[in-house]
């Protein structure tokens, strides 16, 4: 059975950071070969659920403002339509197909660390909805897929707000109390199991409304909790950038 991830994507710069780099190189290097990648990112939404091309088009350049060679980087992955069509079965709701929709850059930017020759099938799928506990329930449906090499990725920041992020100063600076606070409850949260409590988090974590003004960058945090089947997680990355967490764990 194929592990399940969560892992921390940032924006594109975090690629520039060569510890992240090298992280995610030497985590996947301890993984299983996939025989194909399915990636919720925090950077599509979309009801009903929807799939991405399954066949290599270019990249979704959803970001603006960065150099332009941020917009110059390729991943051309082959697609998945195998996948695709396994999903449809599984999810028991209405499923759509975007042909045209190329990965974006909570997809291509940790995959091209990971799987830098790009030589993995890769699809992505949107989220239905934020709430918490309908994404679990579609990674639960979801989880057969493993039996079936695939690996389960969900990619979205540990802690998300960006109006509290100052990168004039160094990207190591300390973390703000709620960054830090936030991240600390959920790693503890996720070293217990403890489901409903993570499910729960805009109640029971501290500081989770600045930690998490909107909540798309955990929301695939529940797909993968529920693709998971109840496994208990391992942190593979940790530490902060810009006053962010980057924790990722893995599901055995």
């Amino acid at each position: 059975m194929m592990p399940v991830l969560y892992l921390g994507h940032g924006a594109p710069p975090l690629a520039d950071d060569e510890r992240w780099a090298s992280e995610l190189n030497a985590w996947s290097a301890t993984l299983p070969r996939p025989e194909s990648i399915l990636i919720v990112s925090a950077h599509w939404e979309n009801d009903p659920l929807t799939l991405g091309a399954t066949r290599t088009v270019p990249l979704t350049y959803d970001f603006w403002g960065f150099p332009r060679r941020y917009y110059e980087v390729t991943y051309e992955a082959p697609g998945a339509p195998e996948l695709a069509a396994a999903v449809a079965g599984l999810v028991g709701e209405p499923v759509v197909q975007d042909e045209e929709r190329g990965l974006d850059h909570g997809a291509y930017v940790p995959l091209k660390e990971m799987y830098p020759d790009a030589d993995v099938p890769v699809l992505q799928m949107s989220m239905p909805t934020l709430d918490p506990r309908r994404l679990f329930e579609v990674g639960r449906k979801l989880a057969p897929l493993r039996d079936q090499g695939v690996l389960i990725v969900g990619s979205g920041f540990m802690t998300h707000n960006l109006s509290c992020v100052d990168m004039s100063r160094p990207a190591d600076y300390a973390p703000p109390s709620w960054s830090a606070e936030f991240d600390d409850w959920a790693g503890r949260a996720l070293d217990d199991g403890d489901v409903d409590t993570l499910l729960d988090f805009a109640h029971k974590a501290p500081a989770a409304g600045i930690a998490h003004p909107r909540t798309e960058h955990l929301a695939p945090l529940f797909v993968s909790l529920g693709a998971s089947a109840d496994q208990r997680s391992r942190t593979t990355v940790d530490g902060f950038w810009y006053g962010l967490s980057k924790r990722s764990v893995q599901f055995d």
